[in-house]
């Protein structure tokens, strides 16, 4: 049986429910790792035809596109993180796993997009460094107000958090956000979770760190330990996730390099 996706119109709670599902959901077990190189080939994913009935009614693994400001003011483009081979390997994997109809190829929106309106679930990364416009912070609200969710990846250390929360307060700025406990139900609604996941970039990982310590001022941490914030609607339902000290984007990306981080990590 499909599990059919509709546009954010529709009643919140339906989204937010597929949404968590989906998040929650997907596996990377597999004893196939999709072997890839670093420059990002899309011949080394898998394609597929989406059923004739199912054109107009897929899910599509849907990142945002911001602006990001470096050093000096310096442009930057922070939402590519991990891009596109962590797009195209979370919608194999999905394909792969459930019954779901998903685009082979995801997209990109910007928060003022009216695009963004057709996607239940996007994904942002990186974004301890976004810079967002009156109008895409208005469009964050809107999207989310209106059923959407958003999870926020790959932001290590107090600094990041701090970033993101003065970005978040341009669109909720009498919103505060809470912090998920383990025995929140997110953390079991598919599978029941011991521990609050947590995966380090392939990178970090090489040199012996479960952490990212180059987000860090302090060169031995007190705090590497994965938290989860949500913003939640009236209802207390969650609107977006943000999952600080954490880079599950890199999971999804860098599976086929290394059978260790591919069992370590992606797997769980």
């Amino acid at each position: 049986m499909y599990c059919h996706l509709y546009q954010v119109t529709k009643p919140i709670a339906v989204f937010r429910t597929k949404a968590i599902i989906i998040l929650l959901f997907v596996s990377l077990a597999s004893a196939q790792r999709w072997q890839r190189g670093r420059q990002a080939n899309r011949a080394d994913y898998p394609q597929w035809q989406i059923e004739k009935m199912f054109q107009r009614d897929v899910f599509t693994f849907t990142r945002v596109q911001y602006d990001s400001y470096g050093g000096q003011g310096r442009r930057g483009a922070g939402w590519r993180n991990d891009f596109p081979d962590c797009d195209w390997n979370f919608s194999a994997r999905l394909q792969q796993l459930t019954a779901l109809q998903v685009d082979p190829d995801g997209q990109v929106v910007r928060l003022d997009d009216d695009a963004l309106l057709d996607h239940p679930f996007v994904y942002m990364s990186n974004c301890n460094s976004m810079s967002l416009t009156e109008s895409e912070a208005a469009g964050m609200r809107r999207y989310l107000l209106n059923g959407g969710f958003i999870m926020a990846d790959d932001f290590w250390g107090p600094d990041s958090w701090d970033a993101i929360k003065q970005q978040m307060a341009l669109v909720f700025p009498n919103r505060q956000p809470v912090e998920l406990e383990r025995d929140h139900p997110i953390f079991s609604i598919v599978y029941d979770l011991k521990v609050k996941p947590q995966v380090p970039s392939i990178r970090a990982w090489r040199q012996g760190y479960t952490y990212e310590y180059w987000y860090f001022r302090d060169p031995n941490p007190t705090d590497t330990e994965p938290h989860f914030w949500a913003y939640l609607d009236g209802n207390d339902r969650i609107m977006a996730l943000m999952c600080q000290n954490n880079d599950i984007g890199d999971g999804w990306e860098r599976e086929g390099e290394e059978i260790e981080f591919f069992e370590r990590y992606s797997e769980k």
